[in-house]
């Protein structure tokens, strides 16, 4: 199976929220997934505070790329900002 690592669109109409999620690569845009990895807000939590928030849990994240999953660009985006690219290579080079 080939599993990726891709985001799912949540939210209202004109604010989206993502979810990065580790999911087979032939199941749908909003299918099922096999585990949550973190969530992307690009237009930030409210008007007042309009950054993007980028929430991954870096350590699923590299589970997943440990186990030969891969990421789509935006996604591969999101881990190199949240540190868990780094942190997948630090642990491929101590191999």
């Amino acid at each position: 199976m080939a599993v990726k690592l891709r985001l799912v669109r949540m939210g209202k109409k004109k604010q989206p929220t993502y979810r990065v999620v580790a999911t087979d690569s032939r199941r749908a845009r909003s299918g099922a997934y096999l585990e949550i990895v973190g969530t992307y807000q690009p237009r930030g939590l409210s008007e007042a505070n309009a950054d993007t928030v980028i929430t991954i849990d870096n350590d699923k994240a590299v589970h997943w790329l440990r186990h030969g999953a891969q990421p789509t660009e935006r996604v591969a985006k999101l881990l190199r900002a949240s540190g868990a690219m780094e942190a997948f290579e630090a642990s491929k080079a101590a191999q």
